[in-house]
């Protein structure tokens, strides 16, 4: 067992953490209270980029579906005439330098969901450590608002509007700060936020908009066929999920009838062929995070299952009305400066 399965044991099972992680929970909460008491009373700077920022994060470590959240909004900035940008952390990659993300750029180098943002948005998307820096290589590129996928702690980037992502199957776990639990910061932080987005049907958290990740068809990882899902139904496939959340996926693909072979794997994990090369003629369905560090590796019976944030019409015009007001308010900032 991995330490990250283990955690997740640990986090989201019924009982409570070991009492010897709990000090190390405490001492989180301590330090990131202080980080939070610096920023807010400017005893350490935040850096205020040329353009407003947006920033789509979560309180929990894990997938809580941000990134298909940040891949909607791009578009729907795009529809309405804007040209944003996308800032990543890069997690899972190696490189340790400042970076605009192409195409056909190494998962391994620049991390799986980088890779995956540049392809299904089609904006600029910048990796990088320092937050800052890779939104003000964004505006040099063009943009004219940044999108920061996670980075809700990193508070030594200014931002104009936040998105807090909430998984509506695991909530918060057993509630407790890192280590002890999987909060990086308290369910009390999202009453600063702009909007909350809970994905999953549950409507337990008041306020909160209902988001859901759908998905329709296969994509073959050989040569970009595509199939319904429902044509796998009553089959049996292998199911990997290198995501925060993998029963998500496996629970997505037996929605359909599909009779699924679980593979669970750690978050951004590297995948080897021997992670995705089983000793049956099974076909191999996998989440689309995981596909774009296969190109190398695939046959003809790996398939990824690309999803997309859905929300009821009325939601998603709040959403989008929220993050625009935010836009305008800064912008008209900007031009009476």
């Amino acid at each position: 067992m991995s330490i990250q399965s283990w955690l997740n044991r640990i986090w989201y099972g019924r009982a409570g953490p070991p009492w010897w992680l709990v000090p190390g929970s405490l001492t989180y909460g301590a330090l990131a209270a202080s980080r939070r008491f610096l920023y807010r009373h400017r005893l350490r700077n935040s850096t205020r980029i040329t353009c407003p920022v947006v920033i789509i994060g979560n309180l929990s470590v894990g997938g809580t579906g941000k990134t298909p959240l940040v891949c909607w909004l791009a578009m729907r900035l795009r529809e309405r005439g804007f040209k944003p940008g996308v800032v990543t952390r890069g997690y899972g990659g190696s490189c340790k330098r400042l970076l605009l993300v192409g195409p056909d750029d190494d998962p391994n180098k620049i991390g799986d969901e980088a890779l995956l943002l540049a392809r299904r948005t089609g904006v600029p998307v910048a990796v990088g450590r320092d937050r800052s820096a890779a939104a003000k290589l964004l505006v040099g590129a063009g943009c004219d608002v940044v999108l920061s996928d996670d980075g809700l702690q990193h508070y030594a980037l200014a931002r104009d509007c936040e998105i807090v992502v909430v998984d509506g199957d695991r909530r918060f776990g057993n509630g407790w700060l890192l280590p002890a639990g999987p909060l990086r910061e308290r369910p009390e932080r999202m009453r600063l936020a702009d909007a909350v987005v809970v994905n999953g049907q549950d409507r337990w958290l008041e306020g909160a908009l209902r988001m859901r990740l759908e998905a329709k068809t296969a994509v073959n990882l050989m040569d970009s066929s595509t199939l319904p899902l429902s044509s796998f139904a009553g089959k049996s496939v292998h199911a990997i999920a290198g995501i925060g959340n993998p029963e998500r996926f496996f629970k997505l693909l037996q929605s359909f009838g599909i009779e699924v072979m679980a593979h669970p794997l750690d978050d951004h994990a590297r995948l080897q062929r021997s992670d995705i090369v089983f000793a049956d003629d099974r076909p191999v369905l996998m989440t689309e995070k995981d596909a774009v560090k296969c190109a190398k590796i695939a046959a003809s019976r790996h398939w990824q299952v690309p999803v997309n944030s859905c929300f009821d019409e009325a939601e998603s015009s709040t959403l989008l009305a929220t993050v625009l007001r935010k836009i305008a308010v800064r912008k008209r900032q900007t031009d009476e400066a």
